[in-house]
């Protein structure tokens, strides 16, 4: 067999290309999965789709599996007496069972070249929490479901996001002491 260049190279790049796309799935690719999650100190029993039984306790998130469209939950107290039964539509590939109906908030964090964060947060609308306003314009949730955001009460921003030539932001999703803990941290007016 000759020495072929152009053979080597294509290996070459062949096996770079696998490398890459090995690394990026198993250590950089961003995990879609829905929560139930749990912000109160009670413990709950929830069916979903009529499947198994599943337990959450104070304080906790459990990953479940949902399909696409309609789905169900019926939901017991930690006496395991039955508190209501619901639907809800699932379209996107992330989302949060809000089980005990408390408050959350959907915070948007810009990122970009030049960005000015006070002028731009003085910009966007106020959310009253606990009667004293919040700039940001975090909008509030307490329905059981939403797939509004793109981090969920698990994830944490990101600190860089590269190759940005504009101001572009992404939604996360909290709990509502958990906000005002990062909006306390991250604001500092």
């Amino acid at each position: 067999m000759k020495n072929n260049p152009s053979l080597k190279g294509l290996l070459i790049a062949s096996v770079v290309f696998i490398l890459a796309f090995g690394v990026y799935f198993f250590f950089l690719a961003k995990k879609n999965y829905y929560l139930v999650d749990n912000p109160t100190p009670d413990t709950y029993y929830y069916k979903i789709n009529n499947g198994s039984e599943g337990v959450i306790s104070g304080g906790q998130f459990v990953k479940v599996d949902l399909k696409k469209g309609k789905n169900s939950i019926k939901v017991f107290n930690q006496n395991k007496k039955f508190l209501y039964d619901s639907a809800f539509e699932v379209n996107k590939v992330r989302g949060l069972i809000n089980i005990a109906h408390k408050d959350y908030y959907v915070n948007d964090q810009y990122y970009g070249y030049n960005l000015k964060k006070d002028s731009l947060l003085l910009a966007l609308d106020k959310t009253i929490i606990d009667g004293k306003p919040y700039f940001g314009g975090a909008k509030h949730f307490n329905k059981l479901y939403t797939d509004d955001f793109y981090y969920n009460v698990d994830e944490e921003y990101d600190q860089l996001i590269k190759n940005i030539d504009k101001v572009e932001s992404r939604s996360k999703i909290f709990r509502k002491q958990d906000y005002l803990n990062y909006y306390k941290e991250y604001y500092k007016f």
